[in-house]
């Protein structure tokens, strides 16, 4: 039975239904637009191209960050929302990690980075080895100047993927081409159902998005709290 996936962690939205044997159809626009008008279009739009009934759905998995607040907001309360309509389970997938999936390279260092604003970004580290990924360093809040010369510094090759990978191209000895770089649901669809397969679900109610940072929001406030203080 299929799972759909959902990626709207960055300004991608992208949505994915795959079987365990096969990425059935995914559907994946990078534009200005914003999840909360192309999501459920394109959800319904995924289902009818591919022939897929809602009821058929064995579960939805969805990309939980790191990544844009808003956008994880979006994509994760929709998933909620299908996976409790539906009676079906749900599956978090880490973003950086669904990234890292898609380019099964041996050898090779995977780096996915994703724009954290003000000069920072959101870098995990991955491998692939007799066809299994691990991760080797968990997802984190780094300046990119200091993530860049850590990376340079590495021994073996290092593949930068994500949207920070395009924003800092110049500055960047081999980031990854176009069609590699971007998020997409397709991985986290083919991910999810490894995770699936393990007897991985997660709790409707409980599962959060994986900020990692604090908003600008719960920032401003702590300032002024401190502030009102002294």
């Amino acid at each position: 039975m299929p799972i759909l996936a959902i990626d709207t962690a960055t300004l991608v939205s992208s949505v994915a239904i795959a079987t365990p044997d096969t990425l059935v159809a995914e559907l994946t626009v990078q534009t200005r637009k914003t999840h909360s008008e192309r999501l459920m279009p394109h959800i319904s739009s995924l289902l009818t191209m591919a022939e897929v009934s809602q009821n058929s759905l064995k579960a939805v998995a969805v990309s939980i960050g790191p990544g844009s607040f808003t956008g994880l907001r979006i994509g994760l309360a929709t998933a909620k929302a299908l996976a409790y309509a539906l009676n079906i389970p749900l599956i978090g997938v880490p973003t950086l990690a669904a990234m890292a999936f898609a380019c099964p390279a041996p050898g090779v260092l995977l780096a996915p980075m994703l724009d954290a604003q003000k000069g920072n970004v959101y870098l995990g580290l991955y491998e692939w080895c007799e066809g299994v990924m691990a991760e080797v360093e968990p997802p984190r809040v780094v300046a990119f100047t200091a993530a860049n010369a850590e990376l340079t510094a590495k021994e073996r090759p290092v593949l930068l993927l994500g949207e920070a990978a395009v924003m800092y191209k110049d500055e960047i000895a081999q980031p990854a081409p176009p069609h590699v770089v971007m998020p997409r649901a397709g991985s986290v669809a083919v991910l999810a159902q490894q995770l699936y397969a393990q007897g991985i679900r997660h709790d409707v109610a409980a599962l959060e998005p994986l900020y990692i940072r604090r908003s600008e929001a719960e920032e401003l406030w702590e300032r002024r709290q401190s502030q009102e203080c002294r």
